[in-house]
């Protein structure tokens, strides 16, 4: 009787362990390219029906669908084609996330609030410029930080996009950051040095920054403008364009749903992590503005795999509830093949802003994310400027085949 009872026992405590929930905030890690990079993660339900979110800032970047069963973990994220498998185990989670060919070494735990007293850190809030000599052509890059005490936030933004929003606090002389959210893993580390600049350490490549206003005034390059950095090479040609959406039928700047509107075209590709940091704003604009004469066409880049099934561009589509067209342009490396009017078009995303006569009257590099602060709102208002402007204009002519 008292086997049996202890039998029992250990069978209900067996299953207790296998069923342990996981919901809440986890403290994790992945590892890349040998370096663990810290980043927070959540969790919500529990068998056929678990959620998992990383962070971006506030913003979660939500699984597409997931499992937790017999103490296995699978979380899919579909519009970045990647998943997460794990044990739970001794109440910590163990196993690896990516895709096929690309796995890394995950580990979490529960959080737990660091209660340790905060050492006084220097202030470093503020717009700072990055000195880099980019295959791009930059001389600079912006490094926002924003700053409570000892508790800090950053992003550096490029012509392309911004890194995500890092986090961390002052640790033993330096800021210590990170960054993960289903894409973009960072760790960043900064030191003030004694002339006031930033020496930077992100993923290992150590970068100086200087005051944004101090490198103004010293005369040195400022970062990209993005409306500048890439141009046509013909003002006075149209912006052609003519490939399959994911229905396969092909979609053409000569159609006639185009005639007389403005059009957002936009180069961009399902892997591109800043691509979907702009995916929802341009769905966004699309409805704030479809009734007035917009159109908004995506061209999007995928790896050969891709275009021959492009399960992930789907779900990103899904993801972010796209009902504009989005066609399947060609691969990366084609980028320039295909559209052979342009300029120094090297960044992703970049958008064309087409007139209603059919021109293209405006290019904008990259996209500012909410990590970019204040980068990000003076983004919105010159794009959203330059689209009222357009719709202002009554001049329309048929683009040329």
């Amino acid at each position: 009787m008292k086997l049996t009872i202890l039998t029992s026992a250990l069978l209900g405590l067996s299953f207790s362990a296998l069923a342990q929930p996981i919901q809440g905030l986890w403290t994790a890690t992945i590892t890349v390219n040998n370096q663990q990079i810290p980043f927070r993660i959540g969790f919500s339900g529990e068998g056929a029906d678990v959620k998992g979110w990383f962070f971006n800032g506030d913003e979660k970047v939500i699984s597409t669908s997931g499992t937790l069963e017999n103490g296995s973990l699978t979380l899919r994220f579909d519009h970045y084609a990647t998943s997460l498998e794990a044990k739970l185990q001794n109440g910590t989670l163990e196993g690896t996330y990516g895709k096929p060919g690309r796995l890394n070494e995950f580990h979490a735990a529960p959080y737990h609030a660091d209660h340790a007293a905060a050492q006084s850190a220097p202030s470093i809030a503020g717009l700072w410029d990055v000195e880099v000599d980019s295959p791009k052509g930059e001389k600079a890059w912006h490094l926002i930080v924003t700053q409570r005490g000892a508790e800090v936030s950053a992003a550096i933004l490029r012509v392309d996009g911004d890194t995500g929003t890092l986090t961390g606090s002052y640790q033993d002389g330096k800021f210590v950051l990170s960054h993960f959210s289903g894409a973009r893993p960072a760790l960043m580390t900064i030191t003030q040095t004694a002339n006031g600049q930033l020496e930077v350490v992100q993923n290992g490549k150590q970068l100086t920054a200087i005051r944004s206003a101090e490198a103004r005034a010293k005369g040195l390059p400022a970062p990209d403008d993005p409306m500048q950095h890439t141009t046509m090479k013909d003002p006075n040609a149209p912006l052609r364009f003519s490939f399959p959406d994911l229905k396969g039928q092909v979609v053409s700047n000569t159609d006639a749903r185009f005639s007389g509107k403005v059009i957002l075209v936009a180069i961009g590709g399902s892997w591109c992590p800043n691509c979907h940091d702009e995916a929802p704003y341009l769905e966004e604009l699309y409805k704030k503005y479809r009734s007035a004469g917009l159109e908004v066409v995506a061209l999007s880049f995928e790896e050969g795999e891709q275009l021959k099934d492009p399960t992930r561009l789907r779900a990103f589509v899904q993801q972010y509830g796209i009902e504009y067209p989005v066609l399947l342009a060609g691969e990366p490396a084609e980028l320039n093949a295909k559209l052979p009017g342009a300029v120094n078009l090297n960044s992703w995303p970049t958008t064309f802003f087409v007139g209603r006569d059919g021109l293209v009257r405006a290019i904008h590099t990259g996209f500012a994310g909410r990590a970019s602060g204040e980068l990000h709102d003076e983004m919105v208002t010159e794009i959203e400027g330059t689209i009222a402007r357009l719709l202002a204009e009554n001049t329309t002519a048929t683009p040329e085949n």
